[in-house]
């Protein structure tokens, strides 16, 4: 008996000691609130003015143009730096249309009646189809990667036609090649594939190499991240 009417009594001041504790802090919480209410608000609207979804998809998303960064000028507003590419439009009321990307204004002007709303291009006259046929970052990218990929291997296939790395040792950027070439033929294409690897291993170095040099331009800030759509993937 005792010993519970110490524990009662134990768990009563605790709960005293609590609530009058919590209401102090409430109170100086409010009054520091009131002190250093400018403060607090201008942290929020610094933390409010970045957008970490908006950096994301920008990185993430098709565009007709490159965005590398913004700058604020004299006159206080923020200005984009951006390499903007060329827009091919065709219309079966209209005809073709090409432009760059940059008579959008990012989405602020309308040009020969297409605006760019959403990161889409869209007719602003009712009953005009459009079909887009631009060179957005996503294709110009691939192409890069495409003309990247031919250099090297026909590179490096001059030098093997030569004997360099036959009948001596690899040279240069064969050295970088040759372990990642001998990687996809022993430990993807001769288990997987067997008797037949030889068949189909151009194919998948294509592929390999193909991915390889655009997940490394993915990574450059400002350049599209081209593995990360779906219509590459497909």
């Amino acid at each position: 008996m005792l010993s519970r009417r110490v524990k009662s009594l134990l768990v009563a001041a605790f709960s005293v000691c609590m609530l009058v504790f919590s209401n102090a802090a409430i109170a100086q919480e409010e009054h520091g609130s009131d002190e250093h209410g400018s403060s607090a608000h201008a942290a929020t609207e610094e933390k409010e003015g970045f957008d970490a979804n908006k950096v994301i998809f920008e990185h993430v998303l098709d565009a007709y143009e490159y965005h590398f960064f913004d700058y604020k000028g004299a006159d206080g507003v923020s200005h984009p730096v951006t390499l903007p590419l060329p827009v091919i439009l065709y219309s079966p009321q209209k005809g073709l249309d090409v432009f760059m990307s940059s008579k959008f204004e990012h989405g602020h002007a309308e040009v020969n009646g297409y605006k760019l709303e959403h990161g889409k291009i869209h007719s602003t006259e009712e009953g005009v189809t459009v079909y887009d046929f631009s060179m957005t970052r996503n294709v110009v990218q691939m192409i890069l990667a495409v003309i990247i990929l031919i250099l090297i291997m026909t590179t490096i296939a001059k030098k093997y036609k030569a004997g360099v790395g036959t009948k001596s040792a690899p040279t240069g950027f064969q050295n970088a090649i040759e372990p990642v070439i001998t990687f996809v033929r022993d430990e993807v294409a001769k288990p997987n594939l067997g008797h037949k690897y030889a068949k189909y291993l151009p194919f998948l170095l294509t592929v390999f190499f193909f991915i390889l040099i655009n997940n490394i331009f993915g990574l450059i800030p400002g350049s599209a991240n081209v593995t990360g759509n779906i219509a590459f993937t497909l």
